[in-house]
Order: C-alpha cells, then sequence, then structure tokens
C-alpha cells in the first residue's frame, strides 16, 4: 500500500491546489493543507484511507465541512491517476471523505506479489557517492544483549536480546548494513576480585585447559565479591590486579581471557538455541580509546575537576538533593566509568573508516533503567560534536518482565530465573501440551517430531509473547497463556501455517502463477486488504523501533485468514475461484513466514 498511498498524496495535492489556490491561503489553511491529510481508515467499513482535513478548514474558511469534503471530493474525480486506483470518494458524517482502492487495482497487486519474493516491500536506496566516500547512510548498528562475563544469562537479558535481534532483521530486510554488536561487560574492577580468587582456588586453571565450567565462575564471582566486601586484604590484592590487568601482565591477561571463554562458550549455547547472530565487542575493545576521549572532552573544555574526578555537569541533571548531579568520565585514581566506555563507543561507531565504523544510526537496546544514562552519555557527545547532523542516536528502552502476580519475575526462592531455565521449562511444557493433544486425537508421531514441534513451539511461544508486548511496558509473563493454540500467541500464528499448509497435503498447489484470478467474497477482499498492508507495517517498524506492530499484523492477518478458510470453500471451488483462493492462501503463508522470520521465529508445516 505505500506507493498507493504515495499516489494518492500526489493526487489529493493536486485537488488542493485547484480547490484552494495559493493566494487565497491563510499561513493556517496553508498548514493544514500541508499537513499529512491521507490517514489508513480508523475501520474496514470506512474504507481503504481517509481525509479529514475538511473540519479543520471549515472554521478557517467559513464553510460546512461537507461543502469543503464535496469540492475535494469532485477534484479528485477529475484527477485521472486518482480514478485508476479508487474507487468515487464517499462523504460520510460531518466531513469526513472515505476512499476505498478499486478491485482493478487490489487484483494487480495480488498479481505483482504472486512473484515477488519481497512480497511488494521495498529494498531502501541509498546514495552510492557517499558510501564511496565511507559516509555509509546505509550502516547501522545495534548494540544489544550485552551480559556480564562470569555471570550467566538471565531472564532480564531475554528482552534486549529478542528485541534487538529482531529489529536487526527488519533493518536487513530493508536493505541497511547492520551491524549486531554484543557490548559484553568484559573489563572493570570486578575482574580483580575474580583474577585474584581464581589464581588462589584454583590455580592450575592458569596452565590447564577447561578447568572452570560456568557454573563455578558464577560461584567465583560471588565468593570473591563477599571476600572484597570483608577482606581488607583480598580487597587490596584485588585491586593490584586490576592494575596488572590493565598494564598487561601475562598471568592476569590468562586468568581474564579463561573468565571470558568459559562464559562466552555458555552464552554461544543460548545464543544458538535462539538462533540470535552477534559481533562480540566488549568493553574491553574501547579501552584503548579512553584516553583520546578524555583529552578530547578537555580541549573542548568540557571537563570540570570535582574532588579530583573528571566530570561534566549537564542541565537539568540533578540528584536527589536538589544539586547538579555529575556525569564522572574519569575518577580520582584515574579510573574510568560506564559513560566513559560508551562515550568512546559512540565516537568509535560514528568516526569514519579506518578510524570507526562509519555507521549512521546507532540503537541501543537496554532496560529503562539505564535511559538517563544514555540520556546523559548522548548529550555529552552531542556537546563535543561527535555527532554528525544527518546521524541518529537513540535508546531503545522496554520495560520488566514481570510474574503473573505482577512483581519482578524470580524463581520462588527469589533467585533471578536463569535464561536456560526458562527456555528449558517453556519446551517442556510445549512437549506436554503436545502429547495431551496427541492423545486426544488418536494421533501416533515420532519421537524426533514430538522433539522438533516442542522445541520450535516453546521457543516461538517465549519469543512471541515478549515482541507482541510494546516494549517499553512492563508485561507478565504466563506459560499458558503464550502456549494457547488461541488468542495473540505463536501458536495460533503457527497455526494458521499449518492450516494452509494441509491445503498443499490434500492437492492444493500453492505454486499459483495463473493471470485469470478474480474475487468476490467480503472474505476474499478483506484477506487481500490485510496481505497489502504488509509494506506500510515493515516501514512503521523500521522507524518506530516497536516489533509489536508487527506482532499485531501478523496476529490480525492470521484471524482474517482463519475466517476466510472456514467460510468461504478453496478445494472444492471450481474455477477460477479455487486458484484465485489458493493464491490467496500461497501469498499469505508466504506473508506469515517473512513476518516470523523477521521476529526471528522459527515455524512449522504440521503440529
Amino acid at each position: 500500500m505505500l506507493e498507493i498511498s504515495a499516489r494518492l498524496e500526489e493526487a489529493l495535492n493536486r485537488a488542493f491546489i485547484k480547490v484552494f489556490p495559493k493566494e487565497d491561503q491563510s499561513s493556517k489553511t496553508s498548514s493544514i493543507l500541508t499537513g499529512s491529510n491521507l490517514v489508513p481508515a480508523s475501520k474496514p467499513e470506512f474504507g481503504d484511507f481517509q481525509i479529514n482535513c475538511a473540519l479543520s478548514l471549515a472554521k478557517e474558511l467559513k464553510q460546512s465541512p461537507r461543502e469543503i469534503a464535496q469540492k475535494i471530493a469532485d477534484q479528485l474525480q477529475k484527477d485521472n491517476d486518482f480514478v485508476q486506483i479508487c474507487n468515487p470518494p464517499l462523504i460520510a458524517g460531518p466531513g469526513f471523505i472515505n476512499l476505498s482502492i478499486n478491485a482493478k487495482t487490489l487484483i494487480s497487486e495480488i498479481h505483482f506479489r504472486l512473484n515477488d519474493k519481497r512480497l511488494g516491500v521495498p529494498l531502501k536506496k541509498f546514495s552510492s557517492e557517499k558510501i564511496e566516500k565511507g559516509k555509509n547512510n546505509n550502516r547501522v548498528i545495534i548494540d544489544f544483549s550485552s551480559p556480564n562475563i562470569a555471570k550467566e544469562m538471565h531472564v532480564g537479558h531475554l528482552r534486549s536480546t529478542i528485541i534487538g535481534d529482531s529489529l536487526a532483521r527488519v533493518l536487513e530486510f530493508c536493505g541497511y548494513e547492520v551491524l549486531r554488536l554484543n557490548h559484553v561487560g568484559d573489563w572493570g574492577t570486578q575482574f580483580g576480585m575474580l583474577i585474584t580468587h581464581l589464581k588462589e582456588v584454583v590455580p592450575e586453571a592458569l596452565h590447564t585447559k577447561d578447568v572452570v565450567e560456568i557454573s563455578d565462575l558464577v560461584n567465583f564471582y560471588r565468593q570473591a565479591k563477599k571476600r572484597f566486601d570483608e577482606d581488607p586484604i583480598f580487597q587490596n590484592k584485588s585491586r593490584n590486579e586490576v592494575v596488572n590487568l590493565q598494564a598487561g601482565g601475562q598471568e592476569s591477561l590468562i586468568a581474564w581471557q579463561l573468565l571470558c571463554k568459559q562464559s562466552r562458550n555458555e552464552f554461544q549455547k543460548i545464543y544458538d538455541r535462539l538462533d540470535i547472530k552477534l559481533i562480540e565487542r566488549g568493553e574491553s575493545f574501547y579501552n584503548k580509546f579512553l584516553v583520546d576521549v578524555i583529552n578530547d572532552l578537555k580541549n573542548k573544555n568540557l571537563l570540570i575537576n570535582d574532588q579530583g574526578a573528571q566530570c561534566i555537569f549537564l542541565d537539568g541533571v540533578v540528584g536527589k538533593d536538589g544539586k547538579p548531579q555529575p556525569i564522572i568520565i574519569q575518577k580520582s585514581d584515574g579510573g574510568f566509568n560506564y559513560a566513559t566506555t560508551d562515550l568512546a563507543a559512540i565516537k568509535y561507531r560514528l568516526a569514519t573508516p579506518p578510524y570507526g565504523d562509519g555507521a549512521y544510526r546507532l540503537i541501543y537496546v537496554t532496560d529503562a533503567g539505564q535511559a538517563s544514562h544514555f540520556s546523559g552519555v548522548f548529550q555529552i557527545a552531542k556537546l563535543a560534536n561527535w555527532i554528525p547532523a544527518d546521524c541518529q542516536i537513540e535508546h531503545v528502552p522496554f520495560g520488566l518482565v514481570q510474574g503473573e502476580d505482577g512483581k519482578k519475575l524470580k524463581t520462588r526462592s527469589g533467585e533471578t530465573i536463569r535464561l536456560v531455565d526458562l527456555l528449558d521449562e517453556a519446551i517442556q511444557r510445549a512437549r506436554e501440551d503436545l502429547k495431551d493433544r496427541l492423545s486426544t486425537e488418536s494421533r501416533s508421531e515420532s519421537e524426533s517430531f514430538i522433539d522438533n514441534v516442542s522445541t520450535t513451539v516453546g521457543i516461538a511461544a517465549i519469543k512471541y509473547a515478549d515482541l507482541s508486548q510494546n516494549r517499553v511496558s512492563n508485561y507478565q509473563f504466563s506459560f499458558d497463556k503464550m502456549l494457547s493454540l488461541q488468542g495473540n500467541t505463536a501458536p495460533y500464528l503457527l497455526y494458521a501455517l499449518v492450516r494452509i499448509a494441509g491445503i498443499s497435503r490434500k492437492g492444493g498447489d500453492l505454486k499459483v502463477s495463473s493471470q485469470n484470478i478474480q474475487f468476490e467474497e467480503p472474505q476474499e477482499w478483506a484477506l487481500i486488504r490485510k496481505l497489502l498492508q504488509l509494506d506500510c507495517i515493515i516501514a512503521e517498524v523500521e522507524k518506530e523501533l516497536l516489533p509489536n506492530r508487527l506482532c499485531g499484523y501478523l496476529f490480525e492477518l492470521s484471524q482474517i485468514f482463519n475466517r476466510f478458510y472456514d467460510q468461504v470453500p478453496i478445494l472444492k471451488a471450481s474455477e477460477p475461484s479455487r486458484a484465485s483462493r489458493l493464491a490467496l492462501c500461497s501469498i499469505t503463508a508466504n506473508t506469515l513466514k517473512l513476518g516470523m522470520s523477521l521476529l526471528g521465529i522459527p515455524t512449522l508445516e504440521r503440529m
């Protein structure tokens, strides 16, 4: 619908020029007419698009809204391009103009999508001249997942990981070059604790491969933190170990690399299960750039010495006591904070190659609790003139995962839920549901079938339950709801695909190429109109970075398809209705598969 709406906008602008000559327009009238006056219809019964400006213009022009609407509608009817696309405009209510795309145009669009792998979604066009000069206006960096070394991934990492992955998939599909960065916490004072503890408790780990497993590292972290908090001697050793690590001490580096490797191996197991592709670039990568950040900020007179620390005070940033709150860039002992690393990352990511990544859009997918941190870091980067005028930098926040009691999701003992345990339970519950259904239906299936379906449904259910929520909000986690075959769930979408695959197994040829397709039933037209909205939805997600828009679309498409499937004969229909309806089934299946792949959700042909 993107191309159609663009042509309608052009026709509407031509109509405005005829009906409202420039010399007769006031500034307010001009403002109304140059705004966005063509909008999608709020309800299907109102057509495909609506024009609502007559109500805004009435007071300014001292005419009734219906009179103004009629003039616009009459002029549109004189526009050849408009007439080719639309049925005659209908005026409704106090002065709304409802537009319906005509059947010929809709069928033409369906023909096009039958042979288009992208299903009507255009590829972005970028300036080759800019790209050749290193100004990659098609390069986007998405910073997501970001677990900490020596800690297990928990449910809190789920949202960042799958939201970031889905946004990367959508932007890649649109034509952007996406760099998926995993900004892992692999540097800092905590490694002094861990390395000191490792040397004392498992010294053989420094010389023998694979002595330490991730569960040991988690316990090591807890033990090391406890000792650091309670033992001044251990605390001093840990601080010295940080100095050794930063100075490149051989044993310290070996211990650090061991900790990173063991954690990385466990992280990868999770990423493989979730089908997540990432490039690890931890905090340590930017360590060599931190001094340059300090020097650059000093040269631009942005740093203030506050009790020995190098700080920046931003307008409006105050503490609980109401006093200005500094953002510490370098601590009084010479150490650096997260803000310093994040500033180094921004500077590097936006710098022109070979001095940086040459990205034009930076996206940070982290929890909403970090909003103030990123707001401050972004402001500093702007003050330092590191963000070119044509670049975008944005924080994509998300809310908490809550239990059904509305509280933060935890185990019964109050522990944070490990992500691996969450995935295992989802798959096990999907397996139990499947076995119950097989028993009820008296079906016999192989263990490999049961394993594949339960794993696919379990992973799909968890991903979709999260992505279908507005990411800014908290959401309540419920296995029962997310695994249900009814409602806005992954199993519901998967079932629609299974139905279409069933049509194919029963002899329906979904590789339809017939040019003689026609439609008569309202269920057909409803499905066609929903199918043609895909390009608009993808454009929305690209701009707003809200995957739930795509989820909502796929759910509505599945609902409309299921009504079509239940109410209109397909395989038993006579030609050309049979081929026409099979064509709709084919495009629906391809749309659902494409949409779910952009969400990172696997699909099935049998359940």
